[in-house]
């Protein structure tokens, strides 16, 4: 799984914390979720412990989207075969299947070929009937794959947007609020073309607490989220969006345009969604692996949000109270945490959240434990394999990563994590992993 591994070991906390890194993608991945969370006795299709009984359906067709989805199609056609009738999904990377087309789009920011994805999973769902089964692929990075701009609004206007939301440091939440209200697809709307089709909702939540209305934008979950939500995100973050963005947001908050549909909504009587896999996924085997090589653990929470620099400091602080105290955990130990963390752009470098998490805990290590009675090394990667727009997953750091502190400083300060790292052999390098539950983040301290 990481390509660069045997460049990056040397040393039983390195090693530890790779074999982490890559048993918390490997479980994470889209065939193995399937197998485990999903099973076929007759017609009896069980999904998370739910049951459907497919002599009720005519047809079954699989739509959705997501870093995720080419990896769900082949999971799916491997499990139902030929009762499945067709459908689409729109993925980052290409996938071989037989019955279900793998569209490939643009993230993270939309392209036309997203659009034209959209276009066919919208076309699909609108042709579903009371007696279709909609196996709904949902996984992180359809907000930016299934790009279904609405009326009024271009595909630029989407990219100018969205490029400028990602740069504020604005949450999930905040970033969604927007791009659900300038959608076609997104907040529900992929429930309301579907129906009155019954609808299963497949999750991989790439999302702090699975909150469905914000996984991969909801298309198929209730939206409290307005119109004047949207407009606030943008006033608050300063974002300088087009005029037909504006005018939309602002006929929306006006009354004028119809909301995204809410809990209640008819749209949503034949619907139900099953989060298979999310960040605590990757946590628990990682965990797993921790204990087998002989590592006491500790998960500090799989919500881990905020600025990454500042985020990297706690976790950072508590390997070193482990070998100060042992407490939570005695050393020797790996601290492990998932979430979401976020980047406020103010330079001109390259990076993305997990490499300057690294970096910063870099500088922790460097300052608290280099020359102490023990050893720690720190992996952070973003489990589909791309932390940010990089070629990198994360990195992988440890006491002498950081010779210079002004020269590290000033890296961060310029938002170049990535050439930093780089430098110092430190980059982890998986190629695009075919998952996304969202970050992992693996300390281990050496007593």
């Amino acid at each position: 799984m990481i390509r660069n591994a045997d460049e990056l070991g040397g040393g039983d906390a390195r090693e530890t914390a790779l074999a982490c890194v890559e048993a918390g993608i490997e479980a994470a991945t889209p065939e193995r979720v399937i197998a485990e969370r999903l099973s076929l006795d007759g017609d009896a299709l069980s999904v998370a412990g739910a049951s459907y009984d497919l002599a009720g359906f005519d047809r079954i067709v699989v739509v959705g989207g997501g870093k995720a989805a080419g990896g769900v199609a082949r999971g799916l056609e491997s499990l139902l075969g030929d009762r499945v009738d067709g459908g689409a999904v729109v993925a980052s990377d290409p996938a071989e299947t037989d019955r279900i087309a793998v569209i490939v789009g643009d993230h993270p920011v939309p392209s036309e070929r997203s659009v034209e994805g959209a276009r066919r999973v919208l076309d699909i769902a609108a042709g579903a009937d009371e007696r279709t089964l909609v196996l709904a692929v949902v996984t992180g990075g359809a907000s930016a794959l299934l790009a279904a701009p609405a009326e009024g609004v271009s595909l630029a206007d989407l990219r100018t947007t969205t490029d400028a939301l990602l740069d504020s440091g604005a949450d999930i939440h905040a970033i969604n609020a927007v791009r659900k209200h300038l959608s076609a697809i997104k907040g529900g709307q992929l429930a309301r073309v579907a129906a009155p089709a019954t609808v299963v909702g497949l999750v991989l939540s790439d999302v702090v607490g699975n909150d469905l209305s914000a996984i991969a934008s909801g298309p198929t979950a209730p939206d409290d989220s307005t119109y004047a939500d949207a407009l606030d995100v943008l006033d608050r973050r300063g974002i300088d969006a087009p005029d037909a963005v504006r005018e939309r947001l602002s006929r929306g908050a006006a009354g004028e345009l119809d909301e995204t549909p809410r809990a209640g909504d008819p749209a949503f009587d034949r619907v139900r969604n099953h989060v298979l896999a999310d960040g605590f996924t990757a946590l628990a085997a990682a965990r797993r692996v921790a204990r087998e090589r002989g590592y006491g653990t500790c998960v500090l929470s799989s919500r881990v949000r905020g600025e990454a620099r500042e985020a990297a400091k706690t976790h950072a602080a508590v390997g070193e109270e482990a070998l100060a105290t042992g407490n939570p955990v005695s050393a020797p130990a790996v601290v492990l945490a998932g979430g979401e963390t976020t980047v406020t752009v103010r330079g001109d470098g390259e990076g993305g959240p997990n490499q300057e998490f690294a970096l910063s805990a870099a500088l922790e290590l460097a300052a608290s434990l280099r020359g102490a009675d023990g050893d720690a090394a720190l992996a952070s990667v973003d489990t589909d394999g791309r932390d940010g727009s990089t070629d990198a997953a994360g990195a992988l750091v440890d006491v002498d990563t950081v010779a210079d502190a002004g020269e590290a400083r000033g890296a961060l300060a310029d938002n170049d994590a990535y050439a930093y790292l780089a430098d110092r052999g430190a980059l982890i390098r998986t190629g695009p992993t075919g998952t996304n539950v969202n970050d992992l983040r693996v300390l281990v301290v050496d007593a």
